[in-house]
This record gives C-alpha cells, sequence and structure tokens, in this order.
C-alpha cells in the first residue's frame, strides 16, 4: 500500500454568527488550488471532510450540518475601495460538490476580524473600530464590517448575545451595500419575475403564493399555513420528517427555474446552496430551542427557513438580509406576515430566537431596490495552525 505524507496548510477556524467554517489566506493555499477549479474543491472537501457517505465528516473539520461544512477564502482586493476579496465555499456533506453561488452572510461577520489578524487590512485603528470594506466575490457585492479593536487587537469578547450561540462576544456591525443579487448570484432584478408575490406552480404540491427575491441571497417565501405549518416549528419538527424535505426541495426547484437561476429542474441538484426556502407567519407565542420562550408581542413576524436540505437550527444571515429587505417594501408576503405597511426594520422569530435586521427600500426606474441592509453578529478564533490533508487529495 502507497504511503503519501500529508501536507500543511496554515489555517484559522472560526465561528461566524452562528456558523463555523475553516478560513484561509489565498495565498497559503498550494499554487494549484489558487485558482478555482477541480483542485481547489478537492482540497477544501478534504479538508472539511467530504463526500462522506456516512454524513458525518469525522476525517475532516467539518460538524456533519450545513452550519458548519464551510470554508472561506481572504486576499488583498485589487478592487478600489475595498480591503479585501472573500469567497465563500459551501461544502456538500455527502456528494461530490463545493457550491459557490452563494455568500454566508454568518460568516461575513468573521471575515474582517480575520483579515485584519491576518495583515491584509491597512490603516487599522489601535483602540475603537475598523472599517473593513468586503468585496463578496461569490455575489459581486460589497459588506462594510465595523470590527471592534482594543489594544491593537481585534476585540472578540463582549456581552452582546446572539440567539444560536452559546455564549456572548463583541459585536460586529455588517451592512450589505446594494444587497440585490446581480446575474453572477441570481438573476438581475430584486424581482426576477417583476412582481412582489407570484403563484408557483409546483407538481405534486399545488399552487402556493410566493414572494420570489434576490436580496443577500436568492430566496423564495411563501406562507407557512398553505404547507400546514404554524411557523413556530423546530428542526424535529421538519427534519424527520422524508416527505416535508422532499417537499420543499421540489418547491426550491421550481422556484429556481421561475426565478431564472437554473434552465432545467434536474439543476437544482447542481446547486444546492442557492435560492433558499423560507416559510413565514404573524407572530405567535414559542419556545425556542434553547427552552427560551419567544413572545408574540416582542416580535414582528415568524420566519423559518431551509439550508442544503434541511431546516436551519437559527437562521443564514444572507436570509436574514432576504427577510430585512422583503419586509421592506409593501406587499410581499414577508411584509403581510408582519403586519403591512412601510417599515425599516423587522424582528422576527426563528427556531433559536429573534433576530433584528433594517433595511432601507427605494423605487428606483419604477422597480424596488433595497440600497442596504444592516444586521449584528459576532465572531471568534476557535483555532488556528494548519490543517492537514494527504498530499494526493487534490
Amino acid at each position: 500500500m502507497s504511503q503519501v505524507p500529508q501536507i500543511r496548510i496554515p489555517a484559522t477556524y472560526m465561528r461566524g454568527g452562528t456558523s463555523k467554517g475553516v478560513f484561509f489566506r489565498l495565498d497559503d493555499l498550494p499554487e494549484a488550488a489558487r485558482v478555482p477549479g477541480r483542485a481547489r474543491d478537492a482540497l477544501l472537501q478534504r479538508v472539511i471532510g467530504s463526500p462522506d457517505p456516512y454524513a458525518k465528516q469525522i476525517d475532516g473539520m467539518g460538524g456533519a450540518t450545513s452550519s458548519t461544512s464551510k470554508t472561506v477564502l481572504v486576499a488583498r482586493s485589487s478592487r478600489p475601495g475595498h480591503d479585501v476579496d472573500y469567497l465563500f465555499g459551501q461544502v456538500s456533506i455527502d456528494t461530490d460538490f463545493v457550491d459557490w453561488s452563494g455568500n454566508c452572510g454568518n460568516l461575513s461577520a468573521a471575515v474582517g476580524p480575520f483579515a485584519i489578524a491576518a495583515g491584509l487590512v491597512d490603516g487599522v485603528p489601535r483602540d475603537g473600530v475598523a472599517t473593513v470594506r468586503i468585496w463578496q466575490a461569490n455575489i459581486g457585492k460589497t459588506i462594510v464590517a465595523q470590527v471592534p479593536m482594543r489594544d491593537g487587537q481585534v476585540q472578540e469578547t463582549g456581552d452582546f448575545e446572539l440567539d444560536g450561540v452559546t455564549f456572548p462576544a463583541a459585536e460586529v456591525e455588517l451592512e450589505f451595500v446594494d444587497p440585490s443579487a446581480d446575474e453572477e448570484g441570481g438573476g438581475g432584478a430584486m424581482f426576477p419575475t417583476g412582481n412582489v408575490v407570484d403563484t408557483l406552480e409546483v407538481p405534486g404540491v399545488g399552487s402556493l403564493r410566493a414572494t420570489l427575491i434576490n436580496a443577500g441571497i436568492p430566496t423564495i417565501f411563501v406562507d407557512a399555513a398553505a404547507l400546514g405549518y404554524t411557523g413556530t416549528e423546530l428542526q424535529g419538527a421538519i427534519n424527520g420528517d422524508d416527505a416535508a424535505l422532499k417537499r420543499f426541495e421540489t418547491i426550491r426547484a421550481w422556484g429556481a427555474v421561475r426565478m431564472g437561476l437554473i434552465d432545467r429542474i434536474e439543476d437544482a441538484a447542481t446547486r444546492q446552496h442557492t435560492p433558499k426556502v423560507a416559510f413565514v407567519a404573524p407572530p405567535a407565542d414559542y419556545v425556542a430551542s434553547s427552552g427560551k420562550p419567544v413572545r408574540a408581542a416582542d416580535i414582528d413576524l415568524l420566519v423559518r427557513a431551509m439550508s442544503m436540505g434541511k431546516l436551519h437550527h437559527a437562521m443564514m444571515g444572507t436570509a436574514a438580509v432576504a427577510i430585512g429587505a422583503a419586509a421592506a417594501i409593501p406587499g410581499t408576503l414577508v411584509n403581510l406576515a408582519a403586519g403591512g405597511g412601510e417599515r425599516g426594520s423587522v424582528r422576527f422569530g426563528h427556531p433559536s430566537g429573534t433576530l433584528r435586521v433594517g433595511a432601507e427600500a427605494c423605487v428606483d426606474d419604477g422597480q424596488w431596490r433595497v440600497t442596504k441592509a444592516v444586521m449584528s453578529r459576532s465572531a471568534r478564533v476557535l483555532m488556528e495552525g494548519w490543517v492537514r490533508i494527504p498530499g494526493d487529495a487534490f
């Protein structure tokens, strides 16, 4: 049996928002993996421990959930007005696939801190707040991160609490500038059909009212009641129901075609990260997965979202941007679930608790446009050093 030595690659394992991922400086990757292609995908898959038919990722850094099977590449930016370029790869757990079609809003919170610590940002203040302008290369959009600094180091500890994360940390404010996804990330106009609500015909499911929106990440919003749900469901109610999972995947596939993201239903399997499917409902009391009670009086609406074929344990950051954008536009299903009217922010209930997101919307040349969306997350380095993979893994 041949024996191939392992190679080691500088890496940092970070939590960003309610996700975790392995972060790399692009220039630290082996030369073959510094450019898009099979070598890069294979390397990142081996780091994470995929594809794994056992769906456990025991032989890698992944945590066998969509929130923990993630990789990030960061480099100095040559784009005017930006400090770094950020590329996100969602690694499939059990199939041979890395999805580059969208951003991870949660890990976006860790990009600024990582970039500062990696020496990729110039002019960082010793104390106060460092502004890091990030080019999100997957979807071609700008993210501005406000990173707290203390004694020349990124401040990671603090008292900011984020539902879905056990321990408090320092707050990182993120501004998603003009978050409507472009053609690279999802179809051009914020409402690809031109409507704030469409009737989506889904074979085997029926006719569903849906808001199809490109903001933060392409997302399909449907009413919870139309699917027989209340909007208070936790992961066990969905992820243990194979019929429900297949129904959501069917909705996702037909919605992706309607949004112009894919040409054929069969192509949905090659675009697992986007679009997302979420269901919304008016406020109601429920108990979050942590046991914390959430009162209807404290939220504007309920939202549950699917990610990589499963109900997310909290809320994807990019989906939160989509929620904020849709809530700001009268007549969308999100806006109606929140009570309708004009609003600059919403607080929504998700399986782990609540989250507030703000958005500014306007009509530009007869089309709705969201100029920015703002939310707060936190980030922390969990481990740094090197990851090791067999030298013939890519």
